[in-house]
This record gives structure tokens, C-alpha cells and sequence, in this order.
């Protein structure tokens, strides 16, 4: 008796759910890769050649759980500024890459975060609109080597190319390390809230344009 043999099937490829990017920035100045996953454990490496810029990553990876590898080469003979400015930029472009068409998040996220006296206010809206309102007051011009006038430059990078608004308000604080690292803590956990998955939007865009 003969047996027919098993019809082959047609795989089911289903669309990939992973929130994950990988981005490579390169200029006359930079050369900057920053691969990230919005559903990770806070794992992060961070090697830009600015210290406290690495230890900032390291706050936005950690308080955000995601999952964070950053490489910079840069022109750091001039001063820190295009590195620090090109880090932003390519992290608000993975941010975009990770988050596809933005269906099914939260979008918006808000946090107050202390740290000692210093005590800072976090709200953000992942609306495809970029705004920043920036209201830091901090009182030394270098935290270390790191010039205080590059965490404007940095959000301001993130924003442009995250395509979100964010508004930053110093509640409190007279020390500039604290105020600046309760402020990427503050936007850690903003984003961590604005891009969970919300059960009840069921895969449909968070606007009521039906478009972000």
C-alpha cells in the first residue's frame, strides 16, 4: 500500500514585534552607533569618551529598562560638543526606528524624580511633533569636564529626532551633578511609561487623528 507523502506548507511568517534599533550616525566630525531595545533589562554599555555623558546613558538605560549599547568617536581635541550633540541625535533616531508607527503605546509619560535637594519634573509625549520646553537652572558651567550647557544641546537632539515634546522643570537643587542626573532619571522613567504597550488600545494608534 502506498502512502501519499505530506503536503508541504507555506511557513506563516508573522511581522516582527521586537522594539529594537540599530542606528549608525557618521560625519566629518562623529562617528556614532547606537543599537537599543525598548523591552530590555537596563543593560547598558556606553563608551562616547565623555565620562559623565557615559554615566547619563547609563541613567536613561537603567531607570528606562532598555537595553543600551552606545559607541561615539569624536572630535574631542575641539571640546565635547558634536559628540555629545550626534549621541542625541542617533539615540532620538533608534528611539524612532524601535517604536515603528508608534501603535499601540501609551505615548505619554511623566515623572518626578529626587535626588537629594535636587528634585525635577519629567513630562513627555511621544506625538510625532517636536517641542522642548527646557527649564533647568544649573548653577556650575562644568560638572567635571562635562560643559552644563551640552544637557540643553543633548535633549534638543533627542527631541528633533524622537519627533516628541518634552517639557523639563527644575523643582529643586543647588548641586549641578544631582540636578542634572535627576533630570535623566526624570526622562528614564518618562519614556519607560510613554512606550508600554497599553491592552487597551489593541494595537491602534494613540491619537484621536487616528495618525501621530
Amino acid at each position: 500500500m502506498q502512502t501519499s507523502s505530506p503536503q508541504s506548507e507555506t511557513p506563516i511568517v508573522l511581522p516582527s514585534t521586537a522594539r529594537t534599533a540599530s542606528v549608525r550616525r557618521v560625519t566629518g566630525e562623529t562617528d556614532v552607533q547606537v543599537t537599543l531595545n525598548l523591552d530590555g533589562t537596563g543593560q547598558c554599555h556606553a563608551d562616547t569618551g565623555i565620562p559623565f555623558l557615559n554615566h547619563m546613558l547609563h541613567q536613561i538605560s537603567s531607570h528606562g529598562l532598555i537595553d543600551l549599547d552606545v559607541k561615539a568617536e569624536g572630535d574631542w581635541e575641539i571640546d565635547d560638543h558634536h559628540t555629545n550633540e550626534d549621541v542625541g541625535i542617533t539615540l532620538g533616531q533608534a528611539l524612532t526606528q524601535a517604536l515603528h508607527d508608534r501603535k499601540g503605546i501609551v505615548r505619554f509619560g511623566h515623572f518626578i524624580a529626587p535626588l537629594d535637594e535636587a528634585l525635577v519634573q519629567v513630562a513627555l509625549d511621544f506625538s510625532g511633533r517636536p517641542h522642548l520646553s527646557y527649564g533647568l537652572d544649573i548653577p556650575t558651567e562644568r560638572v567635571g569636564t562635562y560643559d552644563t550647557q551640552l544637557v540643553r544641546e543633548f535633549f534638543v537632539a533627542i527631541v528633533n529626532h524622537a519627533q516628541m515634546t518634552l517639557h523639563i522643570r527644575q523643582l529643586d537643587g543647588i548641586n549641578s551633578h544631582h540636578i542634572i542626573e535627576a533630570t535623566f532619571k526624570a526622562f528614564a522613567r518618562s519614556t519607560r511609561m510613554a512606550v508600554e504597550a497599553d491592552p487597551r488600545r489593541a494595537g491602534t494608534i494613540p491619537s484621536s487623528k487616528g495618525v501621530l
